[in-house]
């Protein structure tokens, strides 16, 4: 049978190692969600077809492209620095949306440097908060 104290002891040691390797899931998952995140945002080819096909066109979040049928030319338009030029009122308010969970995705990988400075218990209130208004 083992004292208090040291039940104690292995159980701190238990729980620090876990506590761990769920902040090192944590962050490897949310620097996945990053990168999803990034690839929605910029990706050109939400529905559509794709610049090699000789199709009608496409269109992502902010970017759309119409096909000439008579030439297979592709007149694109739109950019995410010109705000005005997305075409419809849904359309930028994805924008939006997704920009802010995209910064706010970020910004959860820069809180996680604050482990070194801060009580790890803070770190990860402040950086599921962040996560929950991304979502």
């Amino acid at each position: 049978m083992l004292s208090a104290q040291e039940a104690a002891k292995i159980y701190h040691t238990n729980y620090v190692r876990n506590a761990r390797a769920v902040g090192v899931l944590w962050t490897i998952f949310t620097i996945c969600f990053a990168i999803i995140c990034v690839v929605v945002f910029i990706q050109p080819y939400w529905i559509g077809d794709s610049v090699d096909t000789p199709q009608s066109g496409y269109f992502g979040l902010f970017h759309y492209c119409i096909g000439n049928p008579i030439t297979g030319e592709l007149v694109c338009k739109g950019s995410a620095l010109d705000f005005g030029s997305i075409p419809s009122g849904a359309f930028k308010t994805a924008m939006f949306f997704v920009g802010i969970s995209l910064l706010l995705i970020v910004g959860t990988i820069v809180c996680f440097s604050l482990f070194f400075f801060c009580n790890s218990g803070s770190v990860y209130k402040i950086c599921a908060w962040m996560q929950l208004a991304a979502g």
